[in-house]
């Protein structure tokens, strides 16, 4: 019977891996709302476990005491949901940490209530609303960057605003255009569909980019990009300053993937 478990062992302790690298890596899709950073990245998500019921429970915690509940609670939801896609997971808890309305968000989490069920008259807008204008932001930051690097490697307006997605996702690209590229179709259909024979580039409307208007629209998502990387590096500091994060949790799954 010993030498029974001693071969079982190192099968369940691979088990155990993989899973969590499974976590991670939904946990990975997740993003910062407003930032369009996953939270992995950001170092929100400070603890994940499974029990023997395969159950998953998720720790996180945000730069501030004081963010707002709406983006809490919508962070919270996606990983919820992410993780809960994993055919072999039977429950997932999700509790945030060190937070003014934690009590609040975590009991509602808990209850599988909604942010308006969970808030009630408090609740200031509804999430789905939220969570599609973070979309649309997230689609212009990542359009607007695509752009910028496709017109600093040569590439004309007048050719990239008659792109067809299919013919995108062919264009001859180098590594970190590539990059770009991916991200940025990840999110192209969040504004209009995002067909093969689609225009690859179209604004917040749906409608396709000309060549005439092309130097002013990206100038203005420029801005809007600034911005979001100024409360990224905000966000980081605060985040540094109230955790220790020179040795964060990285699960042996991570660490060795």
């Amino acid at each position: 019977m010993s030498g029974d478990v001693a071969t079982r062992l190192p099968e369940r302790d691979r088990q155990a891996e993989h899973r969590q690298a499974e976590i991670w890596a939904r946990l990975q899709s997740v993003m910062d709302p407003e930032l369009d950073e996953s939270v992995v990245d950001l170092n929100f998500v400070s603890r994940v476990d499974v029990d023997s019921a395969n159950r998953v429970h998720i720790a996180f915690r945000l730069p501030t005491y004081w963010c707002a509940a709406n983006f809490s609670f919508l962070m919270a939801d996606d990983m919820r949901r992410a993780v809960a896609a994993l055919d072999w997971v039977t429950g997932v808890s999700v509790v945030l940490g060190e937070h003014m309305y934690a009590d609040t968000i975590n009991a509602g989490l808990a209850q599988g209530l909604s942010f308006q069920e969970t808030f009630g008259v408090e609740a200031d807008g509804d999430l789905e609303d939220l969570r599609r204008t973070f979309l649309v932001k997230a689609f212009q930051r990542r359009q607007v960057a695509l752009l910028s690097h496709l017109t600093a490697t040569g590439h004309s307006p007048e050719m990239l605003t008659t792109l067809t997605v299919l013919e995108l996702r062919g264009l001859p690209v180098d590594d970190e255009g590539d990059r770009l590229r991916r991200r940025y179709l990840e999110r192209r259909d969040v504004v209009a569909d995002a067909g093969d024979e689609m225009p690859a580039f179209v604004d917040a409307a749906g409608l396709p980019l000309g060549a005439e208007r092309f130097a002013g629209y990206v100038a203005g998502l420029r801005r809007v990009g600034i911005n979001a990387e100024f409360n990224s590096a905000l966000c980081r500091g605060l985040l540094s300053v109230r955790f220790d994060l020179e040795t964060p949790f990285i699960p042996k799954a991570r660490a060795s993937a």
